[in-house]
């Protein structure tokens, strides 16, 4: 780790799989998808809210006023934290892939909704990327993959990247901001090719438009360079479920991440949200959803 760098646990919750974590309104939102929980994190106090939502829950993203949406095993849906009700908004998969479940997403730069399915039945091509347009208009973006994970735009909206985790590879795909769409993709870093062990997971990107990745299983995350596939930083967790991550904080400088809980071995403060500070550098501003 370099110098003055810290990484510190925050807030009280330990989460069975914290994952998706967002910065809106001076608070982080992120999801504990087995512990079926919206979490709101007030950094700097660590007071914390949590919302049961009943099922497993992949991602989480403002919509207006009190509104979120939210994307799990019932598909894609609007929660509102006041009424604590629950609306269906699309859900695909239902009938043809009861196995799947929706996992990651996040806002495209116009406040088009991107998330994807994860075939928990490890079924591989068995799972999609969709995008729900300002209309409310869910169409199909990407087919066939397993374990849809992280995606993030660079701050020109001329590139989105993404990560089917299994495949251990993030792409890059030229990105029409204006039309919502994308062309054929090019392999920015294949991990298979790596000494590093995990699969990529949630991922975030920073105002040098690097990529900053959750190694799931690794207990890292790193820094990626998109145009070279150079990896720049490593930054080490006491824990190996390092899931998500996502910058926040005043000046968008501090990174969030995430972690879960691992199945047969106890680690200091897993299933706990991370904070790293002194990384240098900022993220871009958080994309609530615009339909």
């Amino acid at each position: 780790m370099q110098k003055n760098i810290s990484v510190l646990p925050i807030g009280k919750r330990v989460s069975k799989w914290g994952e998706g974590p967002i910065y809106w309104n001076n608070l982080l939102l992120y999801v504990d998808i087995e512990g079926h929980a919206l979490v709101q994190l007030e950094p700097e106090t660590g007071d914390e809210k949590v919302w049961d939502l009943g099922e497993r829950i992949g991602t989480v993203v403002p919509w207006k006023e009190s509104k979120f949406l939210c994307a799990g095993d019932s598909g894609i849906y609007s929660f509102d934290l006041i009424t604590k009700k629950k609306v269906t908004l699309a859900d695909p998969e239902a009938r043809k892939r009861p196995d799947n479940r929706f996992n990651d997403g996040k806002c495209d730069p116009s406040g088009r909704f991107w998330t994807g399915t994860i075939s928990t039945k490890k079924k591989t091509g068995d799972a999609n990327l969709y995008m729900l347009d300002h209309k409310g208009r869910l169409s199909l973006k990407i087919p066939s993959v397993t374990n849809s994970n992280g995606i993030c735009w660079n701050s020109a909206a001329t590139v989105m990247y993404y990560i089917d985790s299994p495949t251990k590879k993030i792409m890059a795909y030229s990105f029409n901001n204006f039309q919502g769409s994308i062309e054929k993709p090019t392999v920015v870093i294949d991990l298979n090719k790596i000494d590093l062990r995990g699969s990529p997971d949630g991922m975030t990107i920073d105002n040098e438009d690097k990529l900053w990745v959750a190694i799931c299983h690794g207990g890292v995350v790193i820094r990626v360079n998109p145009e070279d596939g150079n990896i720049l930083q490593h930054i080490d967790f006491p824990c190996v479920e390092t899931t998500a991550c996502w910058f926040g904080g005043v000046n968008l400088e501090r990174l969030f991440v995430t972690t879960g809980i691992h199945k047969s071995q106890p680690e200091p403060h897993a299933g706990k949200v991370f904070v790293v500070d002194g990384l240098g550098v900022r993220g871009l501003s958080s994309v609530p959803y615009k339909g």
